[in-house]
């Protein structure tokens, strides 16, 4: 069997450090731009639906979150109908690093699929999707609690 995943998580993890030295300089680091970015796109999202959409544990998502506000990227506003959620919105601060975050994944998008024709950047992208799909069943598995059977492989 190739090893997809591998070449898969090298890539992420490839790409992931360079992001966290070049958003040294506004004090970005570990993947927080991560987790600005979606508060960029989601204005009002609440702390367990940015968790699930990046795939994290909440105590993850937490700090992050936590490391975000008090360098001043983000905020967390009360909701109006129930004092208990709060939402996330992004500062002044996060809205201005958010383009600057959007053009270097851009770049990085052109960089890594250098070379391939349209087509087989659908296809890449078509199956992507599907490998992702299949993951996340056995994420939301396990993160309930579960145990995956090997046996059965």
């Amino acid at each position: 069997m190739k090893e997809i995943l591998r070449e898969i998580g090298m890539i992420a993890r490839a790409l992931d450090s360079i992001s966290n030295i070049e958003f040294k300089e506004y004090a970005l680091t570990k993947g927080q731009y991560l987790y600005l970015v979606r508060i960029c796109e989601n204005p009002g999202i609440i702390q367990e639906k940015l968790a699930e959409m990046i795939k994290v544990d909440r105590t993850t998502a937490a700090r992050a979150i936590k490391n975000l506000e008090e360098n001043g990227f983000v905020q967390k506003k009360e909701d109006p109908h129930n004092k208990k959620i709060k939402k996330l919105f992004p500062t002044v601060k996060g809205e201005q690093i958010y383009p600057v975050i959007k053009k270097e994944n851009d770049y990085s998008n052109l960089m890594a699929l250098e070379g391939l024709s349209e087509q087989e950047n659908d296809l890449l992208f078509e199956l992507l999707q599907k490998v992702r799909k299949n993951v996340e069943k056995d994420w939301t598995f396990v993160k309930k609690g579960n145990k995956r059977n090997y046996e059965s492989s």
